[in-house]
């Protein structure tokens, strides 16, 4: 549900391939990407959440006051997130639609859509905590989807489409800062070690369902630096451990999400082995949002301890509103916009940050 997600799948989608339309990624000869597809939580989802029973959603303003006139999409920053910014790299589109959204085209299921749901994680119970899609519900929208595409263009291009297009996770934040540091959900039964091993099984497990239902080209994201956000270093900062060197961030939350990444990394290695059609790449982006949060200065960023939402500390979704007097005038100060997501300026920093693995993706997708 972070930055971490945002940079990690925009400089995948930039280290991918080339399509049809402007590009500003130049990619491989004969390489084509006729469709983004995003599964995860909020780091990605544009809008799916608009149209659950959930509090869990930001459909209303101060969200979007930067995105296409100031309107709130559901979309859980001031202005574009990852989907947008990978999907406009990628020349496929400005936009990545929601697929929930009642509003969307025929026409756009050819080019890609969102099925992530913000608030929801690896772990199934972190959706049920959320009242969310889980990870199996959004393959669910991907079957349906799959079956609307063959109606639309008949079963050999669908499986064309399927194949050849680029699919991008970004989970795992949620289960850290909602169902186990923040509550007793998990932590009763598990420590960090068993918890994250709990973790690899139904991130694997999705992954596997995801290539048994035809697609190839898969980019996962790691867990960022969740325990830098303001809303663990407010909340957490008693239970989750001490603000040791990592400038004010909780070392136990950031520990945490380095032994996922560490364990998610392997498991991808493992799962490339076993389905050799597979091309499967694991993106880092841990690190380039917890360098821009030690050294915010360096990016034009003023704030990195709070949101420009309200006081910062713990507004998100619900608490994220238009009443709340507290809310910054200058938002291009700050690296967070709530107490959770970042600003689309630091997305777009984090992401030109990790463009650098773009070459190194390159051969381990062809």
């Amino acid at each position: 549900m972070h930055p971490t997600c945002l940079a990690i799948f925009l400089f995948l989608l930039a280290s991918f391939f080339f399509q049809n339309l402007e590009a500003k990624i130049i990619l491989p000869k004969n390489v084509t990407v006729p469709a983004l597809i995003m599964f995860g939580d909020s780091i990605v989802d544009t809008g799916n959440n608009n149209h659950l029973a959930t509090l869990f959603k930001c459909n209303f303003p101060p969200y979007g006051k930067d995105f296409l006139g100031g309107e709130p999409t559901g979309r859980f920053s001031n202005g574009r997130i990852p989907s947008d910014i990978l999907a406009e790299e990628l020349g496929i589109k400005e936009f990545l639609p929601a697929y929930l959204d009642p509003n969307l085209q025929t026409e756009e299921l050819l080019t890609g859509v969102c099925f992530a749901s913000s608030g929801t994680g690896y772990d199934p119970l972190t959706s049920q905590v959320t009242s969310v899609l889980s990870l199996s519900d959004q393959l669910k929208l991907f079957k349906e989807y799959i079956e609307k595409l063959k109606t639309l263009v008949g079963e050999e291009r669908t499986a064309t489409i399927i194949s050849q297009s680029l699919y991008v996770v970004c989970a795992g934040s949620n289960d850290f800062l909602i169902t186990y540091f923040l509550t007793p959900l998990r932590r009763a039964k598990y420590d960090v070690p068993a918890y994250t091993d709990f973790m690899i099984q139904s991130a694997s497990t999705f992954l596997q369902e995801l290539y048994d239902l035809g697609a190839r080209r898969i980019a996962v994201l790691s867990v960022p630096s969740v325990g830098c956000v303001p809303y663990a270093r407010s909340l957490l900062g008693g239970i989750g451990g001490g603000r040791g060197g990592d400038g004010g961030c909780i070392e136990d939350v950031n520990e945490a999400a380095q032994l996922f990444n560490a364990k998610l990394s392997s498991q991808m290695d493992w799962l490339n082995n076993k389905f050799p059609e597979a091309r499967m790449v694991y993106i880092d982006v841990y690190f380039p949002l917890l360098h821009l949060n030690r050294r915010p200065r360096d990016y034009g960023f003023e704030e990195v301890s709070k949101g420009c939402c309200g006081t910062g500390k713990i507004e998100v979704a619900e608490l994220c509103n238009d009443l709340n007097p507290f809310t910054c005038t200058d938002v291009s100060k700050y690296v967070y916009w709530d107490s959770v997501h970042p600003t689309e300026k630091a997305y777009q920093i984090i992401f030109a940050s990790v463009e650098m693995q773009a070459q190194s993706l390159i051969y381990k997708f062809f």
